[in-house]
């Protein structure tokens, strides 16, 4: 893949992943925080699935570039095993921002509802980690 190729990419794939955080970080704020923990659980709810949905698509991302085979169909679902099988045979640390990312913004927040200021702030700092790593090129 050519470095203009790779650069079209991270553009795409980073712009998509950090409108997802925005997003998050929007319903984080009608979670209404009071001292240490949001008061209101579905946006917390909302905002760790939102923000785990921009992790998946930097590492979409992330995998166009390190030109991993991804499934044949673009409607076939991607399991967390899919990524971290990926990740690990690429980058160790960023297999350990994936693991962290997926188990507080996914399970915890998400499914789970965990309502701590201080947990879900970490999550989104794992998040944008690894969206960081496929920031685009400056010129």
């Amino acid at each position: 893949m050519s470095l203009a190729e790779q650069q079209n990419v991270r553009e795409k794939y980073y712009a998509e992943a950090t409108r997802y955080m925005e997003n998050a970080r929007e319903y984080l704020k009608s979670a209404q925080k009071e001292g240490s923990f949001y008061r209101d659980q579905k946006y917390v709810r909302t905002a760790c699935g939102t923000a785990y949905s921009g992790v998946l698509v930097a590492l979409d991302g992330y995998c166009v570039l390190k030109e991993i085979h991804t499934s044949k169909s673009k409607k076939e679902r991607k399991s967390i095993e899919y990524y971290q099988k990926n990740i690990a045979n690429q980058d160790k640390k960023m297999l350990d921002y994936l693991n962290a990312a997926y188990d507080i913004l996914h399970l915890s927040g998400y499914y789970d509802g965990i309502q701590s200021v201080e947990v879900i702030k970490t999550g989104f700092n794992f998040a944008n980690t690894i969206i960081e790593k496929i920031k685009p090129l400056s010129n």
